[in-house]
Parts: C-alpha cells; structure tokens; sequence
C-alpha cells in the first residue's frame, strides 16, 4: 500500500518503537506542492538517504555532535521521513512572545547519545579528577527481530565509539523507559462513594419452568440442567444482542415489505369482491388509494408514539396534575368567597331588601 499525504505530514512520532517500514517507501513528488497557502509543508529526503533502524528515539538523552559545552538534550519526538531529531524544551523563537513556540530540530547525524559519567584524568598535580561525561559517537544494530507479542521490532543497540575515548567497546544500550502516569487522588464529590458501589440494585427475574424448558419429548436431563443454571440464555439473550446488526436490520425490513404487500393484496380483494358497478381497473386504483391513506395513518400514529416517550408523558401527567389542582383551588376560593354587605345587595329566594346600614 502507498503512502498518503496526511502519513507524510504527520510522520512526526513520540513512540521509540518501530511498528513497520513504511518511512522507507517512495514519497510522490507532488506530495510537496503546496495546492493552499494554509496546507503545511511536507518534506522528506531520498529514500536512500533514510534510516532503517533507528537509535535516537524519544527519551533518549544526547548531546549535539560539535557543541563545545557538551550540553545534553532530551529527544523529543523524531521524523523518520526528515531525518530529523526534535529536541525536548529548546525553544527558536525564545524571548520572541509573538511567535509561535518552535522546537529546536537537529538531523540524526549529529546526535551523540549519552551513556554516562566516568572519571576523568587529572589535568595538574594536586587537582581532584573531575566527572566526564560520555557520549556514544558510533552506535552498532545488533540481532534485529520482529516480536509479534509486543507486535513492533526489536533489537540491541551497541555502542562501538566513545567520546571521549573509553577502552570499554560494544556496550549496550538500554531503550528509554517510558514514565508512569501520576494518578491523583480521585475527587470524593465527583467519586462513587463505597455504600453506592455495595448497594444491590438488581432484581432478578421471576422464572418459569415452561419458559426455561420446552416441554418436548426429546429434552434430554442435560438441557434442563443447562437451561436451568444459565437463565440468562432465555432471558438476557434479546436485551444484550445488537438491535443494530445487518442481519436483524435486513430481517426488519423484510417483513415490513411482505406485510406492506399483503395489505396491498387485501385492500384489492376487498375491492374486487364487491364491484359495483365499476371496472376492474377503477377498483384496483380504489384499493391503490385506500392502501396509500392506510399507510399514511400508520406513519402519523408511529410518528406520535415516537414522540410520546417516556420524558414527555411524565412531564404531560404533572402539567395535567398541575392543573387539576389550579381548578380545585379556584374552584374552592369561588364556593368560600364571602361579600361584604352593602346597600345595593340582594339575598336570592327572598323578597324583602336588607336594611340600609
């Protein structure tokens, strides 16, 4: 399989293992034309030019090969299709606070890996031998084999030139080890509390013998003791299957098409038996029109008891709840209401007038 543009863009990597080869194939050359001004820039060296096995890799720490001051660097991330090495917190544009932070990138060639301290010589009488450090001038690739449980290649780095020079040869390197995550203290007001975790909120089922066994005479004692010790085949098996599958989907709409045109079928031998006078083809065209009103009947109602969920009815029940009791209280307030008495005031069933206060 080629290569695409989007692996050659993004071949910038923080894994130290090498999964497969595919930095070695050819890169397309109109991979690197630009067709916006917002598309990165994609760039990759000959395939000759390219490193197979590759011993500067994420974690490692290094020194840049010509850096008087032998400062160490921690590999960052690396680019397999550049030859380039990107260096952990070595900033280009610092001090610069409005561009954008660039990290600092050298190409492999340059890398010393850092193997450790050793003492140094004396360089006057009297002065204590200071700590070296020591770097890997030429690393060797000894025993390259694929491991198909950690499912990457995997082989041992050697170290064949010291600098400065030690008398000790092929010492081999150890890959980095990655860091162990920090796991905080979970949250107690976001975290489950143990009560919650104990509390027993399933309820089983209650089981049916004529359910669990068939009652055929070919059962046989192991069925029933399988069926009776593994309820959950019986009753689980539809709640954990996938609604969703081909299989079940397709099953679906089959029987929606077969029952569509039995229904079809049927509104014509209605229509058929009783002609009335009319042709064959106007009764056909009568049942076609009936069938179609049908099915339109059965869209709105699916429609509506789709849109009825569970939420809606139980909001629907308190709004109705709500007022009902609205109406009772204004129902009461009406049959307590009490008039103060005054001159233009008439008692019903009587005659006489109240007196005039």
């Amino acid at each position: 399989m080629s290569l695409t543009r989007i692996q050659v863009q993004r071949a910038t990597t923080v894994s130290p293992w090498t999964r497969d080869f595919r930095h070695l194939l050819p890169v397309p050359k109109h991979f690197q034309n630009r067709q916006t001004w917002f598309d990165p820039i994609t760039k990759a060296v000959r395939v000759k030019d390219r490193i197979k096995y590759w011993n500067v890799v994420p974690g490692d720490q290094i020194c840049i090969r010509g850096d008087a001051r032998k400062t160490i660097h921690e590999v960052l991330s690396i680019n397999k299709f550049t030859n380039r090495v990107y260096l952990k917190g070595a900033n280009l544009h610092e001090g610069k606070q409005y561009k954008t932070p660039v990290n600092r990138s050298v190409h492999y060639s340059r890398c010393m890996l850092y193997i450790g301290e050793q003492v140094g010589k004396a360089t006057s009488v009297g002065e204590q031998p200071k700590a070296v450090s020591v770097f890997a001038r030429r690393i060797g690739v000894r025993d390259p084999h694929w491991d198909p449980i950690l499912y990457r290649w995997n082989w041992k780095r050697l170290v064949l030139a010291t600098d400065p020079y030690t008398p000790k040869t092929k010492i081999e390197l150890a890959w980095p080890q990655t860091e162990e995550r920090d796991h905080k203290e979970p949250n107690p007001l976001l975290d489950t509390t143990p009560e919650t975790v104990r509390e027993i909120t399933y309820k089983p089922p209650v089981f049916s013998l004529s359910k669990l066994v068939s009652l055929q005479s070919g059962a046989t004692e192991k069925a029933y003791l399988r069926t009776l010790f593994n309820p959950s085949a019986v009753y689980l098996t539809k709640e954990l299957s996938n609604p969703h599958s081909r299989a079940k989907k397709q099953a679906r709409w089959q029987a929606a098409v077969k029952r569509k045109s039995t229904l079809f079928k049927k509104f014509v031998a209605q229509e058929l038996k009783n002609l009335n006078g009319r042709s064959i083809r106007d009764a056909r065209a009568e049942a076609a029109f009936k069938y179609r009103q049908k099915l339109e009947e059965e869209r709105k109602s699916e429609k509506k008891r789709r849109w009825l969920t569970k939420d809606r009815l139980a909001k629907m029940e308190r709004k109705s709840k709500r007022k009902a009791r609205k109406a009772e209280k204004q129902k009461e307030k009406l049959s307590q209401l009490v008039l103060r008495d005054a001159p233009n005031q008439f008692i019903p069933g009587k005659s006489a007038r109240r007196p005039e206060a």
